[in-house]
């Protein structure tokens, strides 16, 4: 076990603000131990988090949470914020079913200001605030702690613009630590990298660390270090405040840049900060996976981890023989590309998650990374298209939603050829309803112009991304999370007709109309009722004969979808069945109209009734409500 003395006295921000300052860095160390110790069991965010240890004490130290708001943007840095608000009992519970979100949640404790889980939106929701406390009068401060990859995104130049003309106490603090959850692209990373600090910064950590032992055995010399250390950052900090204008441009008082790891001089610098009045912006700088040396080295891997043994580190898996759905897409697109130059791939940061890392090592001319920025990837990919490129944009359902302004008026009213490859479609597990793919159906289904295809397998992925992608229209491909059925993907570039679906299975009196991933548990459910199963590939166009031909030959049909069923794909099915005024009775499963939770993907199937054994059983509920009518 570790021994957090001070830590274990902390059972919310009042216990801190009773410190003597002096008591700060050693609650910084048993903080940073306790997340080490607290993520290896259960997995989470990490690398981020534990960069952002020093920053959250000081935040909670000079400022009067709960009355003053901190708003994190994102929110992969807020266990430190969880563990010292109450939570610290808790975190073997983070991200599991019916335990703590792994982001801020405005009904999980009163200290989250703001439920969190994309990202750029922390200044706006910050000013939000400010302005609603200066209306009512209280002496409230508002804080927004955004990270450089999160300030890419255009959300939160709109909300800089806007606050830099208002008069309100607001404070930005950009936690610069040079990544998102890869290294960052663009102009912004770079005009921050110009700064000084960055060059040495890692060079004054080292001194500072290495020769504390040495030093520290000789009277007076480590004061003598400590002064020399603080005078080369104050002169750092002299030649650096004028280069960077651009915040002071944009109407907010800049200070900095200022070491994110030094928490005393975070406590002076903040309560200095706090006494200001009129927008205010802080640049520190941090290191993502501060003290694990492991972490440092690796960002990357570390930035979100399964448990793992802190002394070993992460272990690769064994390999497995189903491979996963993002790992079916970043092969296809690689034997896409081979095949037409016009092929472009397009991330809004994402290289990763998307399954784009060996495309942009094999086609770096025509792979794009264009940061947190969706609605810039979708009207730069629509750009694209209208000079004869061929774009795909592979993109997070979760994430598509910030685009959808983008998606219909710069491209599907262009009708021009850009592929989504949708990753995430569905529930996504620990991740929660922030990032949960559960509308993607239902608002693209609306789109005119839009192909929507669904694949049940791996080898479905491939024929379907092989299939929209020939078509001179929009189209999306989307897909779940995680490994396959175990069915080989191929290797070739084959095509299916659009529009048609096909039966998986023959039985009687019902028809289990399955979409994407619901046709392995509507197969296994089927099984036990001797129920047709229909594997309909594309929501739109939906195959309209395939389901006149159900409908005639069966008593009852049931839809399934990983979606909404509002408006969703069970929608689609009852529209055409009104429209071909067939009358027969239909049950449509998916993920109610609620607010989804986090947990193990497998038990949120199971509460909300798309296990193969749950829709068994809904089926034999709802036949036995039919016979009584």
């Amino acid at each position: 076990m570790i021994s957090t003395p001070l830590l274990d006295k902390i059972d919310s921000p009042d216990d801190i603000r009773r410190l003597h300052m002096s008591q700060l860095p050693q609650l910084a160390e048993e903080l940073r131990a306790f997340l080490l110790h607290s993520v290896s069991k259960t997995g989470g965010h990490f690398a981020s988090n534990l960069g952002a240890v020093e920053l959250t004490i000081a935040l909670h130290y000079v400022y009067k949470t709960p009355q003053d708001h901190l708003v994190w943007d994102v929110g992969h840095q807020s266990y430190p914020h969880k563990i010292l608000t109450g939570r610290k009992q808790l975190m073997h519970t983070m991200r599991q079913y019916g335990g703590l979100s792994g982001f801020p949640k405005l009904s999980e404790s009163e200290y989250d200001a703001f439920g969190v889980g994309h990202s750029s939106t922390s200044i706006g929701a910050a000013l939000g605030m400010a302005v609603a406390d200066k209306l009512q009068f209280k002496p409230n401060r508002s804080v927004a702690i955004i990270g450089d990859g999160a300030m890419t995104g255009g959300q939160a130049f709109e909300a800089l613009n806007n606050a830099g003309d208002m008069d309100v106490d607001l404070l930005v603090i950009l936690n610069d630590n040079e990544m998102s959850i890869s290294p960052n692209v663009g102009a912004l990373p770079k005009y921050l990298a110009t700064n000084p600090l960055h060059e040495v910064k890692d060079i004054v950590r080292s001194i500072k660390y290495k020769s504390e032992r040495v030093l520290g055995l000789v009277p007076g010399a480590l004061d003598v270090a400590h002064r020399v250390e603080n005078k080369i950052k104050g002169l750092i900090e002299e030649s650096t405040t004028s280069t960077l204008s651009l915040f002071d441009n944009f109407g907010f008082a800049y200070t900095g840049p200022v070491d994110g790891h030094d928490v005393i001089q975070l406590v002076e610098v903040l309560q200095e900060i706090r006494n200001r009045k009129g927008p205010q912006f802080l640049h520190i700088m941090t290191k993502k996976g501060q003290g694990y040396e492991l972490a440092e080295n690796d960002p990357v891997a570390f930035h979100a981890v399964s448990a793992f043994d802190p002394a070993q580190g992460l272990i690769k898996p064994a390999s497995a023989t189903a491979v996963t759905y993002t790992q079916v897409f970043g092969q296809w697109i690689i034997d896409q590309a081979a095949a037409d130059k016009n092929l472009l791939a397009i991330t809004p940061a994402m290289r990763e998650g998307s399954g784009l890392v060996e495309f942009a090592q094999c086609y770096p001319d025509r792979y794009f990374d264009v940061g947190i920025a969706e609605q810039h990837a979708v009207t730069f990919a629509a750009g694209l298209a209208c000079e004869h490129m061929k774009p795909v944009v592979a993109i997070y359902s979760t994430f598509l939603q910030r685009a959808y302004d983008q998606l219909i008026h710069d491209v599907a009213l262009q009708n021009l050829p850009v592929l989504f490859a949708i990753d995430r479609g569905g529930l996504v597990g620990a991740d929660g309803p922030t990032h949960a793919g559960v509308y993607d159906l239902s608002y693209l289904r609306c789109v005119p112009n839009m192909v929507i295809a669904v694949p049940s397998d791996e080898r479905e992925c491939r024929l379907l991304l092989s299939s929209c992608y020939q078509l001179n229209q929009p189209a999306a491909v989307r897909y779940p999370r995680g490994v396959g059925t175990g069915v080989a993907a191929g290797t070739d570039l084959d095509t299916v007709e659009i529009g048609k679906g096909l039966i998986r299975r023959k039985g009687k009196d019902i028809a289990l109309v399955a979409f994407g991933s619901m046709v392995q548990p509507a197969l296994a459910a089927a099984e036990a009722i001797d129920a047709t199963v229909a594997d309909m590939r594309f929501v739109k166009p939906v195959d309209k004969t395939l389901l006149l031909q159900l409908a005639n030959e069966h008593k009852y049909l049931v839809t399934l979808e990983e979606n909404s069923i509002v408006g969703g794909a069970g929608s689609a099915v009852l529209e055409v069945l009104a429209q071909s005024n067939i009358n027969i009775p239909v049950l449509v499963l998916g993920i109610p109209d609620k607010v989804t939770e986090h947990g193990d993907t497998g038990l949120l199937h199971e509460q909300l009734g798309l296990s193969s054994a749950k829709i068994h059983q809904q089926i034999q509920d709802w036949l036995e409500e039919q016979s009584q009518c």
